[in-house]
């Protein structure tokens, strides 16, 4: 979706995972859009580098959330959802919902 504007798919995904669940670390990113880790990290760094995110070790994961100082924060988030709410609502259900840790086994949906 925009991708042309973003530079590569890869970009357009990590910056709509962060928008959608607000931050998130390389492996994480990799396995929702099946994709590869190297390619994801390699984005997840030109991102920090241009000051569009910013990292935060957490034991020995670094997790990656939008750089609140960044310029052009605002009119990227504006940008972000319009480019989510084209996607089917199956995809924006699936990128929305945060979920931590596996539901117990018997409990009702």
């Amino acid at each position: 979706m925009i991708e042309p504007i973003v530079g590569s798919k890869n970009a357009e995904r990590v910056l709509l995972y962060i928008f959608a669940r607000e931050q998130g670390y390389t492996r994480e990113i990799a396995r929702f859009w099946n994709s590869d880790a190297d390619s994801i990290h390699k984005q997840l760094v030109r991102l920090e580098r241009g000051g569009v995110l910013f990292s935060t070790s957490l034991g020995k994961t670094i997790v990656y959330s939008f750089n609140p100082r960044y310029a052009f924060l605002k009119e990227l988030k504006a940008l972000l959802n319009k480019a989510l709410s084209f996607y089917s609502q199956e995809e924006q259900d699936n990128l929305l919902i945060v979920r931590r840790r596996p539901r117990r086994k018997d409990k009702p949906l």
